[in-house]
């Protein structure tokens, strides 16, 4: 590479111009993630009956809105506000949420590596606003070869964008929420879809048979223990898919080894 190349690409590299870069390419996401902001933000305002027949509760648009804003998880976002319609226990809601977001956990692996390093200012602010499409995005670009010092400038401007959109698109729906009768929200077919929301975002996350069984062992037995008070049935299967899992990687792990042996 000739010197005026090595210039011309040291001009890309800039912190204003990742930090801008990062946004840009985040635009596509965004856009599919706009109805799902409105959907969590009608669905968490909307009261209304449930199919059991009793009457939904509901969070005020301080709390919806408040939850964008400190909790900022779209998936875990949407299960809570379900789990608080209907009534489940708090230590249901807590550990769901949790079990849901420990994809995290895998996310800040992959991202250690190129985050080695930064201080705490930057892994604060960069943790908190990590989803799964700022991740996508900037997986892509801390993968690319050349040696730009400022690429998580690049997931700032990604992560920023995307929370900036989202406390927008929250606001949309709490303001939809309070306007429509909440037979009228129901009609609009919400909840399928947030439950179509959560089926697309867990298929792409079965990569392994452990996973693939984990998934169908607390789909069951999320079904068989429906009728548990306090939703413990979720509670209960999401405990059996994690047993599941395990034994099933266990299994797997056997099976290579004799294999080999």
């Amino acid at each position: 590479m000739t010197e005026s190349a090595v210039a011309m690409s040291a001009l890309q590299w800039t912190r204003r111009a990742e930090f801008w870069r990062g946004m840009r390419d985040t635009v596509p996401l965004v856009i599919g993630a706009a109805p799902f902001g409105v959907i969590f933000g009608a669905i968490a305002v909307s009261g209304g009956a449930m199919p059991s027949g009793e009457a939904a509760q509901r969070l005020s648009p301080l709390a919806a809105q408040s939850m964008s804003l400190f909790v900022y998880a779209g998936a875990s976002q949407f299960i809570a506000v379900e789990l608080v319609r209907n009534s489940a226990a708090v230590i249901v809601v807590v550990f769901t949420t949790l079990i849901v977001n420990l994809r995290h956990a895998l996310y800040s692996a992959s991202l250690a590596p190129y985050l080695h390093g930064l201080p705490p200012h930057w892994l604060l602010p960069l943790g908190f606003t990590l989803t799964d499409e700022t991740f996508v995005v900037s997986m892509a670009r801390y993968q690319k070869p050349d040696p730009s010092p400022y690429k998580h400038w690049y997931q700032a401007g990604s992560a920023a964008l995307m929370y900036a959109c989202w406390q927008c698109f929250t606001l949309i729906g709490i303001a939809a929420g309070q306007s429509l009768p909440p037979e009228q929200v129901a009609r609009l077919g919400l909840q399928f879809a947030a439950t179509v929301t959560f089926i697309g975002m867990l298929i792409p996350m079965i990569l392994s048979k452990a996973l693939l069984v984990s998934a169908v062992a607390s789909g069951a037995a999320s079904v068989l223990l429906h009728g548990l008070p306090s939703r413990l049935g979720l509670l209960i299967a999401a405990l059996i898919g994690i047993a599941a899992g395990i034994l099933a990687e266990r299994a797997a792990s056997a099976g290579a080894e004799r294999a080999h042996g």
